[in-house]
């Protein structure tokens, strides 16, 4: 009940998807989780399922970060989506990113290459800025089907990447590659905090011992997460410029939202803890990725998951 009381918006709402019945979409408003937007997959998804993904999306962050570095993380942009719709969902998330850095940073402090950072970071404020106003300019649909089409390219390159990025020695990295990679990784990160894969294939080159890889991966990525902050918490309703976002990504509302969530986020890291110790990551990994890309389907293609999940009531 207290997460169904902290999501009533005092906005009101669009009105839902044609396409969903009215019948179908009164659990939802009723909550206060419509998106300002109005969305199908706001009234695809009942009260209870759009809790218990939200939930699931702030334990995937601690998951994650507790070790299972397989691709997790990438999994709870697109449930968080499933819950709330894209903008608030990537508002909603970064706050929880950045409390899971924090956990991380502590875990690996030193453990990592601190020259990459220096590579990747002037690219990834031009990729932040160029993403904040594709964001903008996307609608929600769009929006929807660029962070699908992520997870499912993601899950691609899980795939191939150990073919892919097989060299003979270790790649050095430079600023021009840096440059590149950072751009990318801002984009991507900006638009779905899915830029592991971007960051993976300029790091695995440097065959780097895996307690580096990881170390400098939460160094890159504490970094990224606390770049977009400012931009996020922008948007045309505090300052008038027309590439920034009409509304802010993260508001009061979503603030409020993160804050009611962010205690699961520790919790995940304990899980995860204790499933690195009980379960190969490599056949957990796998089944993550399997959801990973239903998920990014969904997303993609809109399918109703009520009717399926109701047998079609």
């Amino acid at each position: 009940m207290f997460i169904v009381r902290l999501l009533e918006s005092p906005r009101a709402s669009s009105p839902p998807d044609r396409a969903v019945s009215s019948r179908r979409a009164r659990p939802a408003r009723q909550a206060g989780l419509d998106s300002p937007e109005g969305s199908r997959y706001t009234g695809a998804v009942s009260e209870p399922e759009r809790i218990a993904v939200a939930v699931l999306a702030a334990l995937f962050i601690g998951v994650s970060k507790a070790g299972f570095g397989g691709g997790l993380g990438m999994l709870t942009t697109p449930l968080c989506v499933l819950a709330f719709g894209p903008r608030q969902a990537i508002g909603i998330l970064l706050p929880l990113l950045c409390l899971g850095d924090a956990f991380s940073l502590y875990h690996y402090w030193g453990k990592w290459r601190k020259e990459n950072l220096w590579y990747l970071l002037p690219g990834v404020v031009i990729g932040v800025l160029v993403g904040v106003q594709l964001i903008g300019r996307f609608d929600k649909r769009q929006l929807n089907i660029a962070i699908g089409t992520l997870a499912v390219l993601f899950v691609l390159f899980q795939l191939v990447k150990t073919t892919l990025l097989r060299l003979e020695g270790d790649l050095r990295p430079n600023f021009k590659v840096g440059a590149a990679f950072g751009i990318a990784t801002g984009i991507t990160s900006t638009f779905a905090h899915g830029a592991g894969p971007v960051v993976s294939m300029f790091l695995i080159p440097q065959n780097l011992p895996k307690i580096l890889f990881v170390g400098t991966n939460v160094l890159i990525f504490t970094w990224v997460n606390w770049i977009k902050m400012p931009f996020f918490c922008l948007g045309q309703d505090v300052l008038p410029w027309g590439w920034l976002p009409k509304v802010s990504l993260i508001n009061a509302q979503t603030l409020k939202i993160s804050a009611w969530l962010a205690p699961l986020v520790p919790v995940g890291v304990w899980i995860g803890v204790q499933l690195n110790r009980r379960f190969s990551e490599k056949w957990f990994s796998r089944l993550i990725h399997v959801f990973l890309l239903l998920a990014g389907l969904q997303l993609i293609f809109d399918f109703d998951i009520a009717g399926w999940l109701g047998g079609g009531r």
